[in-house]
């Protein structure tokens, strides 16, 4: 199972490696794996890379958070079939609901691992 190019965008550089791991330890091959800090780095990488289609995203980052990158992605309408996967250790049932409603196609709870990334993954690949 795979995406051509995914993105994973998280403050911290060791749950960027964890999670792009868990991937790949449940079966997940993309042929590039992009990396942004937080949603501003995020938007940067997509304007360079449109063909970005899998986003694994925080909510909690400094500068911008993953629900507002995910909104402002959601007001673009951009044409782009990205799908869009959340890991969050703070995420409530509202803020889950609210993040379906826009879009998101999964939500982790972290601690991210490869059982959690496949059952994701299983739903949207």
């Amino acid at each position: 199972m795979g995406y051509e190019t995914v993105l994973i965008v998280d403050d911290s550089p060791t749950s960027r490696m964890i999670i792009q791991r868990c991937m790949e330890m449940a079966g997940f091959c993309a042929r590039e794996t992009l990396f942004a800090e937080n949603g501003i780095d995020a938007l940067a990488v997509l304007e360079e890379r449109p063909d970005v289609d899998l986003i694994v995203s925080d909510i909690n980052m400094p500068k911008m958070g993953g629900d507002t990158l995910i909104r402002v992605l959601a007001d673009r309408k951009d044409g782009h079939d990205r799908r869009i996967i959340v890991t969050s250790s703070v995420a409530d049932s509202s803020v889950e609901s609210d993040l379906k409603g826009l879009g998101v196609s999964a939500i982790i709870k972290k601690p991210v691992s490869p059982e959690k990334i496949a059952q994701a993954l299983g739903g949207i690949a």
